[in-house]
């Protein structure tokens, strides 16, 4: 930090390089720099976001769910000042529709855990911060996790100066063996893998899918080496009918996994809404326990004091909706995103045909849901050559490269499809098709 004079005006400036090591790093600016390449060409077809749909929003909905929660509160004989309260004034630190969101993860992904062993939190990036400031407590600690990975693990892990390792999944997502190879190569060199890092189902950005197998092991290597897992699942909801896996938390008999959900996919993103399940106990000097939830608080408090009031009352009153039950709710949804995918997938098959791999150097992975498709290109797939494309051919993504813990993915790019109607997504790989014919293969 220096003191400048400029004519008649003084004051502070900084160097970047001064500040924060995880706003020095160039790789923490990559959603930025998306999110404001789509303002700046809001013309160009985006396959860049991993927005959920928003055809089905209706402003009419959101005071019929306040409406519906506070029903429910006087239904269950809650003094009508202390609806008034809970509603407009600050509220307990780790929320007050924990008993609702409990009976959620019951009802869809039989997670049976009490009401105290639920943080709810600003969507899912406050909860890993939360989950990550409580378990790390050394420089040796180290965080595990599957690579590619969603942007946001990263980012939180590196504002919190937690060094992350990352181990590069295949076709069928993380391999557990690898996994404890991993914790026992940190070990021998005097460091803890303390956690995972995983999302199992329809993975952002890769769409892999854990086999069953693979979670059972996967449990198995948490106890060996002694880590907690950190179970990311926003997309769990809407697999094909007839494939849904369980999750990680629903198999866990140790209390080895910690649970991160969000409310943006399954009911809308502006609500800023998620969750954070640990249940695992926590007992201090006193010998008083409680659970890992209550414990983070502490973390929590500092960070936003608390969630949104009214946030949790919305959301609240669209679970009472829905009867705590989010699976059944969004099949109709779910329904959009497969069509979508189809389409996506239909549409890049017929545009790069197989048969012609050799002219056009593509290929893509075919995932059975999730929100992301990726693709291979024979050439450096950056955020210069995304502005490239968004700029001169209108189609904007996000370079896989971006996702990559330790290097990797240059020559891959995440499409996302979920907010794109079907004429969209073809008339998107058209102009995508144009960019890659018009970019130098090396």
């Amino acid at each position: 930090m220096t003191s400048t004079t400029t004519g008649t005006h003084a004051g502070v400036s900084f160097d970047l390089d001064s500040l924060h090591a995880g706003i020095v790093d160039p790789e923490m600016d990559s959603m930025r720099i998306l999110s404001e390449t789509a303002m700046r060409f809001p013309d160009a077809l985006s396959f860049s976001s991993g927005a959920p749909y928003d055809g089905n929003y209706d402003l009419a909905d959101l005071p019929l769910h306040l409406d519906r929660y506070i029903k429910h509160l006087r239904d269950r004989g809650i003094p009508e000042q202390r609806i008034t309260r809970t509603v407009f004034q600050y509220g307990p630190v780790n929320g007050f529709i924990q008993d609702e969101v409990a009976r959620m993860l019951k009802q869809d992904e039989d997670i049976d855990v009490p009401a105290e062993a639920i943080m709810i939190t600003h969507g899912f990036q406050e909860a890993a911060l939360v989950a990550l400031r409580g378990l790390f407590a050394s420089p040796d600690d180290v965080l595990l996790s599957v690579s590619p990975a969603y942007v946001g693990i990263r980012g939180a892990a590196r504002m919190l100066d937690i060094p992350i390792q990352g181990i590069t999944e295949g076709p069928d997502g993380l391999d557990p063996e690898e996994v404890a190879a991993a914790a026992r190569a940190l070990r021998a060199e005097g460091k803890r893998a303390v956690a995972l890092y995983v999302n199992p189902d329809f993975s952002n950005p890769g769409g892999t899918v854990l086999p069953l197998e693979a979670r059972r092991r996967l449990l198995e290597v948490a106890a060996e080496e002694d880590f907690i897992i950190l179970e990311d699942n926003p997309y769990g909801l809407f697999a094909r009918d007839g494939e849904t896996m369980p999750t990680l938390k629903s198999l866990d008999t140790e209390r080895r996994v910690a649970y991160l959900g969000s409310f943006a996919k399954s009911a809308f993103p502006g609500a800023r809404l998620g969750y954070l399940v640990a249940d695992q106990p926590v007992t201090d000097s006193t010998g008083t326990t409680r659970t890992l939830a209550q414990t983070l608080s502490k973390a929590k408090a500092m960070y936003s004091v608390g969630s949104s009031s009214l946030s949790q009352a919305v959301i609240g009153g669209f679970l009472v909706d829905n009867d705590y039950d989010l699976r059944s709710a969004t099949r109709q949804l779910a329904a959009v995103y497969l069509e979508r995918l189809d389409v996506l997938l239909a549409a890049l098959a017929e545009t790069f045909p197989a048969e012609r791999h050799a002219e056009h150097g593509v290929s893509w992975n075919s995932p059975r849901g999730g929100f992301f498709v990726t693709l291979q290109v024979g050439f450096v797939a950056d955020l210069a050559g995304m502005e490239v494309s968004a700029r001169d051919f209108g189609v904007s993504w996000a370079p896989m490269s971006m996702f990559h813990i330790g290097g990797g993915g240059d020559r891959e790019i995440r499409l996302g499809f979920t907010n794109l109607a079907p004429e969209a997504i073809r008339e998107g790989v058209t102009r995508l098709a144009r960019y890659i014919a018009a970019t130098p293969r090396d």
